[in-house]
């Protein structure tokens, strides 16, 4: 997991690094330090009574368990063969439960849960041109709603400048949120041990009414969670390519349409821009002239009245730099041209001339912003999951499946005469200039790098088990017979992710890595003992079943061991995935490499060590 790329990896590193030192240095203890204090506490367990006397208690029973358990299951192969059905559809209902995230005991998928924060921020965006005050107006209202919340600690408001940033502003560049129409609510929550909803659930709760507010004047908001791991963009996030920026805008809002027709997608919106309308003020240079007045002294005229000019300095002997005294129209005069254009300006001879007979008006629209990425050109389309107003979840809370589910709509949105809508999902179409083209980022991109490397870490780091358990035995296939259980351990976790609610996450997939040493442990262990005593002539049945009665009790407590460290982390809400798959995935495949791999090391082996004769008999 040392090697997961991308802005995973620093979150991954510290595991990995921290257990292997850790394993480490256990493994020099176990060596050194355990025998010794063994060697010093233990000295009258090698006297008297006590070593001779037989085994007592649960290691009495064991062999009589073992044995009633595994005899019938090596006598007969039909049974052998009904295990292993039972074993691979248990597997094959565990996986299934991923299938089915909708209904009671299904597993949803996810990148990271969201974890309990102490704050969230509201993004409003009005449509463009809209004056300063609106903008406000919108964020007052939406701060009353907010206050009235017994959850919201404090809050502050910023209407036509750009928040104090953070790493996940930094990452949606929400520094640039400088325009008059643009604002945000930075949220401020009660101490977490002080409220009973965690952050997350606080948010999808508030989001439907908070909605209708930002609808009513207009806007478009979205909330903007801390994220758990690595920030995007958005967690839904289309970026739209093809041969001419036209054609990119209208596929791109024809997208953001089938965004609004998915259940539960929230928080839409796009790179795209309306027109809002801007007016041009050109001056009449020989009117101007003919007058006396210098364009610059227009120029300037206009720019004092809408921005303000500094006509002279205070100095008042208290502060410790001069105060500027400002001209500037009233607020409710920069509203409309008619009293801008009323504004006189004094010609050469002193007459008055009203700005109206110097300039000419030009109506046009305000530029829209274009985007590229790798010097190709893009538009976006951005999205959450989230239940909107008066809409009922139908979706998991997932970005996978909002993903899942707008693909279906990719045929309709596609624009006529251009065929299919091309789908990329890790890189950029090589030639945009070819086809138009849909690279679905956000999230997904995340998920699908974090799962890559670690799904290609797990991979590496089986064959370097398989080799070292190859150097041990000196057999290819006795190590195929220890990492068998490996998969078993998906009985445990997925059942145990569905039985208490909690989504399958990255941390998850550690789970199960860590998962893969345990139980290759247990079988080493097992099929050590076998080979133990059958280099003591012991009968190659007994061996087998005895392997299980006798490593029964220390595979049984290093396991709990490990299941009770598992629970301090259980009611983290990052880490709980990694504390369920261990101690689920424990809990079961531990009972089930006790039965299988006896079984298994016999079904593969017994013509070797035992005389052929008819079985069932």
């Amino acid at each position: 997991m040392a090697f997961v790329s991308g802005l995973m990896g620093p979150y991954m590193s510290p595991i990995p690094i921290n257990s292997s030192l850790g394993m480490a240095l256990s493994l020099a203890i176990a060596f050194t330090v355990t025998p010794w204090l063994a060697l010093r506490l233990m000295r009258s367990h090698g006297h008297g009574d006590a070593a001779t006397a037989g085994p007592s208690g649960l290691a009495a029973r064991l062999p009589r368990l073992f044995d009633r358990v595994l005899r019938p299951l090596l006598d007969r192969a039909s049974r052998r063969w009904a295990l292993l059905g039972g074993v691979l559809l248990a597997v094959l209902l565990s996986v299934s439960l991923a299938l089915v995230p909708n209904s009671a005991i299904g597993v949803v998928l996810k990148m990271l849960p969201f974890d309990n924060k102490s704050e969230f921020q509201l993004v409003l965006d009005m449509p463009a041109g809209t004056p300063l005050e609106d903008t406000a107006a919108a964020l007052h209202e939406l701060g009353a709603f907010l206050s009235r919340q017994p959850e919201v600690l404090n809050l502050q408001g910023y209407a036509g400048t750009a928040s104090p940033i953070t790493f996940n502003g930094l990452v949606r560049q929400y520094n640039l949120r400088a325009d008059a129409e643009q604002g945000d609510l930075q949220v401020n929550l009660v101490d977490k041990h002080h409220r009973d909803e965690q952050s997350h659930v606080i948010a999808q709760r508030l989001r439907p009414e908070l909605d209708r507010i930002a609808q009513r004047h207009g806007g478009k908001l979205k909330v903007v969670e801390v994220p758990p791991g690595p920030p995007v963009q958005s967690p839904l996030v289309a970026e739209v390519y093809g041969p001419d920026e036209a054609g990119r805008q209208q596929l791109a809002a024809r997208l953001e349409k089938a965004f609004h027709d998915t259940p539960d997608i929230a928080a839409i919106d796009s790179s795209l821009r309306i027109d809002a309308p801007r007016a041009f003020l050109r001056v009449q240079r020989q009117r101007a002239e003919s007058l006396g007045i210098p364009v610059a002294q227009v120029a300037q005229t206009v720019h004092a009245a809408l921005s303000g000019a500094d006509a002279a300095w205070l100095h008042d002997g208290h502060s410790k730099y001069p105060v500027p005294v400002r001209l500037q129209l009233p607020r409710e005069a920069q509203v409309g041209l008619d009293a801008l254009l009323a504004l006189p300006l004094r010609a050469a001879n002193g007459q008055l001339v009203p700005l109206s007979e110097l300039v000419r008006i030009e109506r046009g629209v305000i530029d829209k912003p274009l985007f590229t990425k790798n010097l190709q050109g893009v538009s976006y389309v951005f999205g959450d999951i989230g239940r909107r107003a008066g809409g009922q979840a139908q979706i998991p809370d997932s970005p996978l499946y909002g993903l899942f589910a707008i693909r279906g709509k990719l045929p309709e949105a596609a624009l006529p005469g251009t065929g299919a809508v091309g789908e990329y999902w890790i890189h950029q179409p090589a030639d945009p200039f070819r086809q138009y083209a849909v690279k679905w980022d956000g999230e997904s991109q995340i998920t699908y790098e974090t799962f890559r490397d670690m799904g290609a870490a797990y991979g590496v780091g089986l064959i370097l088990i398989y080799l070292l358990v190859v150097a041990q035995f000196k057999s290819y296939l006795t190590p195929l017979v220890i990492m068998a259980p490996i998969p078993l351990t998906i009985i445990g976790v997925m059942p145990g992710h569905a039985l208490l609610g909690a989504p399958f996450t990255a941390t998850s997939m550690i789970g199960m890595i860590a998962l893969a040493g345990i139980i290759v442990r247990n079988s080493i262990l097992l099929v050590d003992f076998i080979e133990l005593q059958l280099a003591r002539g012991m009968a190659f049945k007994d061996a087998v079943v005895e392997s299980s009665a006798v490593r029964a009790q220390p595979i049984a407590l290093t396991g709990l061991a490990a299941m009770i460290g598992a629970l301090f982390i259980l009611d983290d809400p990052i880490f709980n995935g990694l504390a369920i798959s261990l101690l689920f995935g424990i809990a079961v495949s531990t009972l089930l490499t006790l039965v299988v791999i006896p079984v298994l090391y016999y079904a593969l082996y017994r013509r070797r060590f035992t005389p052929i004769q008819p079985e069932g008999v």
